[in-house]
C-alpha cells in the first residue's frame, strides 16, 4: 500500500473550516491517490494530499457568492486504499465502492485525484446508485477517447471511452489534442458536436458558445476536471501539460453557468502533480474545488 495512505489525509478546509460530521455534512471529499497508469510525468498520486493542504489557505467566506461554503458542511473521507502494482480493474472497483455510500447517503461528491482514469469508478457507482440518467462535462486538453493505452483500457487516456461504452452522454470542453483515431470516432459518432474546441473558445466574442455547452447537457450533470484543461501557464503542474488552455474566469463563468442551468450531482478534479516549492498550482486547484462546492450547492 502506498506510503502516502499510512500517513492522515488533513481535512478539505483545515481548521478554518466548520467542524462537521459525516452525518450532518452536505459534501463528502473523497481523495483518491492513485497514478497507476499515468504515461508522461509522474506525480499525481501527490495530487489529493496536496489540494487538501493547500485547501487550510483558502478563505472559506467566497465573495462571488457572498457566502462561507463550508456552511453547508464538508467533510473529507479517508482515501482511496491503492496497492502498488495492483490492476486497474481492481482499483476501480475500490473507487466505486467507496463511492456508494456518500452516494446513496445524498452528498455531493467531490472526488480528488490521481489519474483522470480514477473517473470510471465514478461513474459505475453514479449508475448504481440513480434512477434518472445524467451526462458528462468534461474540462480537459484532451479527447481522452482512446480505446485503450500503453496496455490498459484504464489509461487516463481513455477515461471518455469508457464513458461511451457506459452509455454516458457528455459535452468536452477545451480540448486541444488528440489522435487521428480519436478525431475519426468523434466524426464517425456524430460528438464531434459536442467538442468545444480551445482555440474557438479562445476567438469567441461573447459567452455565448456557454449557453450552448449547457443546452447539449442532458438531465443532471457530473462534472470531471483534468486540470491540464486550464492553460499550463495558470497550472503548469501535471504530467501532459499542453499549451493554450482555459483561462480561470472563463472557467468560473462556464462551471457557474452550467450549475445554475443544470443540477450538478458531483464532480472530480484530476491530473495535479504537484511541483516541490511551487504552492500556486495546488492553491489553485484547491480554490477551484471550494469554487465548484459553492457552484453546485447553490445551484440546488
Amino acid at each position: 500500500m502506498t506510503g502516502s495512505i499510512m500517513t492522515p489525509y488533513p481535512r478539505f478546509g483545515g481548521e478554518d473550516a466548520r467542524p462537521c460530521s459525516y452525518a450532518e455534512a452536505r459534501v463528502a471529499v473523497l481523495p483518491v491517490p492513485y497514478e497507476g497508469t499515468v504515461s508522461y510525468g509522474r506525480g499525481t498520486a501527490g495530487g489529493p494530499r496536496a489540494i487538501l493542504t493547500a485547501s487550510a489557505q483558502l478563505e472559506m467566506y467566497d465573495e462571488e457568492l457572498d457566502w462561507c461554503i463550508d456552511e453547508a458542511g464538508l467533510f473529507t473521507l479517508p482515501p482511496v486504499a491503492v496497492c502498488e502494482g495492483e490492476a486497474p480493474e481492481a482499483i476501480m472497483r475500490r473507487i466505486h465502492g467507496c463511492a456508494l455510500k456518500p452516494l446513496v447517503d445524498g452528498k455531493l461528491l467531490a472526488v480528488l485525484g490521481g489519474a483522470h482514469s480514477i473517473s470510471y469508478g465514478v461513474f459505475t457507482a453514479l449508475q448504481a446508485t440513480r434512477e434518472s440518467p445524467f451526462s458528462l462535462l468534461q474540462i480537459d486538453a484532451h479527447a481522452d477517447l482512446r480505446p485503450s493505452y500503453q496496455g490498459t483500457a484504464h489509461s487516463h487516456a481513455c477515461i471518455m471511452a469508457r464513458a461511451h461504452e457506459l452509455g454516458l452522454p457528455f459535452v468536452q470542453v477545451g480540448i486541444r489534442s488528440l489522435s487521428a483515431q480519436e478525431r475519426d470516432f468523434l466524426r464517425d459518432t456524430g460528438l464531434e458536436a459536442n467538442v468545444f474546441w480551445a482555440r474557438q473558445i479562445l476567438r469567441a466574442e461573447d459567452d455565448g458558445w456557454m449557453e450552448e455547452v449547457v443546452s447539449r447537457l442532458e438531465g443532471d450533470v457530473y462534472i470531471t476536471v483534468d486540470i491540464d484543461g486550464l492553460d499550463p501557464g495558470i497550472v503548469p503542474a501535471t504530467g501532459t501539460p499542453e499549451p493554450g488552455g482555459l483561462d480561470w474566469y472563463t472557467t468560473l463563468g462556464l462551471l457557474r453557468r452550467v450549475a445554475e442551468r443544470r443540477r450538478v450531482i458531483g464532480f472530480d478534479l484530476t491530473e495535479l502533480a504537484p511541483i516541490a516549492g511551487l504552492h500556486a498550482p495546488d492553491y489553485t486547484a484547491a480554490r477551484l474545488v471550494y469554487k465548484l462546492m459553492g457552484y453546485a450547492l447553490r445551484g440546488e
